[in-house]
């Protein structure tokens, strides 16, 4: 461990994190501008459940799409550039969806800005583990909380501009606008340099407290592999439930306004920007699996019930206990994958990043399907049994431990 606890990571350190979070922050809140706007899309589109779910889906097959085209994208851009250009063309693919007249446009526009969004999570992600080995400590959840504010900030942003009537593609432009400009201004502050350098030793458990852990990929490797990608999986379920459907749920079968249906998806990120907040201070005293297993509980009851007996105050809170219980997943996951043993540096976390999107790719046709075979209420059955998952396999994420120099 070579930084000065008394002093901390130099200046230019500290304002790369501030950039990074600025990064997150953007990307967390241009998608979710678009979120509340999809029941008057659907509606001005006259489409289906089945056919909404299949075009939202559009999305995440984008992000499938060039999910592994990320690794080449950073090494030719570098990290910090890649991030803001997937920013510039997210925001394009957002606004275009936001103007767009038919269910094709609408879906081919959603696969850009899926593409896009792939490639700007990857190497956000990436920069900030390199933010995080300059500091020898675990700052990697304190990035996603930044999401989640983000997140509710834009959703908070869309129910304004429903309440004040301003049309979708209005208001996606100049929140486009907005966020891109701000990524473009945290480029300049981001750390130079390759994006292999490593100047401060990662925060890892040491080899004789990770059992099964070698120098050389195997079984055990290839299982926990697959098993972080279950976990990240199924945050990326939650999350896709308070994404895709929540506004729909409330609005529809429980009658809720419009604006007061964006508050199931807010309700759900800003109880994940909590649990993200009180993450690093949890694994530290609880250890990730202690966590993880508890928040895959929390999710589970907190939606079990809300479905079991239905009103909008109810799902509202079911809605935010399932945010607060997956906060930690995704992070997590991804880095417990990036030190793997026997892979090559990054890796690990490409592969979980994207694979983990299959959850979104899959979760809005299936919700969909169901919700027209049965009702809404059956198809988010999907948010419980991704809080059972998390039960099943949290074993192989770390338990509670001590780091050295603490």
């Amino acid at each position: 461990m070579t930084v000065d606890v008394a002093t901390g990571p130099p200046v230019a350190v500290r304002r790369a994190r501030v950039a990074v979070a600025v990064l997150f922050f953007t990307n967390g809140a241009l998608f979710a501008n678009l979120l509340p706007r999809y029941p008057q899309i659907k509606e001005a589109l006259g489409i289906g459940n089945a056919g909404y779910g299949l075009a939202v889906a559009a999305f995440p097959a984008g992000a499938v799409a060039a999910g592994l085209a990320a690794g080449v994208v950073i090494r030719r851009l570098g990290s910090a550039l890649a991030a803001v250009a997937g920013t510039l063309l997210t925001a394009a693919g957002i606004v275009a969806a936001g103007f767009s007249g038919t269910v094709g446009l609408f879906a081919a526009a959603l696969f850009l800005a899926g593409a896009m969004d792939a490639i700007t999570d990857v190497a956000q992600n990436a920069h900030g583990l390199r933010v995080q080995r300059r500091y020898g400590r675990s700052v990697i959840n304190s990035f996603h909380a930044i999401w989640s504010i983000g997140a509710v900030t834009g959703g908070a942003t869309a129910a304004g501009a429903i309440a004040l009537g301003l049309p979708p593609g209005q208001h996606l432009a100049v929140s486009g606008a907005v966020c891109t400009a701000a990524a473009f201004g945290a480029l300049r502050f981001c750390l130079p340099g390759p994006d292999t350098d490593s100047p401060v030793e990662p925060v890892t458990d040491a080899p004789a407290e990770r059992p099964g852990k070698t120098a050389t990929p195997g079984r055990r490797t290839a299982w926990v592999l697959a098993a972080l990608v279950l976990i990240a999986t199924a945050g990326t379920l939650v999350e896709d439930a308070g994404s895709s459907w929540a506004a729909l749920y409330l609005s529809g079968p429980l009658h809720a306004s419009v604006a007061l249906a964006a508050f199931g998806f807010i309700a759900l990120v800003g109880a994940q920007f909590v649990g993200r907040i009180l993450g690093d201070r949890l694994v530290d005293r609880f250890g990730q699996r202690a966590v993880a297993r508890a928040g895959g509980l929390i999710a589970a009851a907190g939606m079990g019930l809300a479905l079991a007996f239905p009103t909008v105050p109810g799902t509202i809170l079911g809605f935010a206990a399932a945010g607060f219980g997956v906060a930690t997943l995704v992070p997590a996951a991804m880095h417990e994958a990036d030190e793997l043993p026997g892979l090559k540096p990054g890796s690990g976390l490409a592969l979980v990043s994207w694979l983990m999107r299959l959850g979104f790719l899959l979760s809005p046709p299936l919700v969909g399907l169901v919700a027209d075979a049965a009702s809404l209420r059956v198809g988010l059955l999907v948010v419980p049994f991704a809080g059972v998952l998390v039960l099943l396999l949290a074993g192989v994420l770390q338990g509670r431990r001590d780091r050295p120099g603490d």
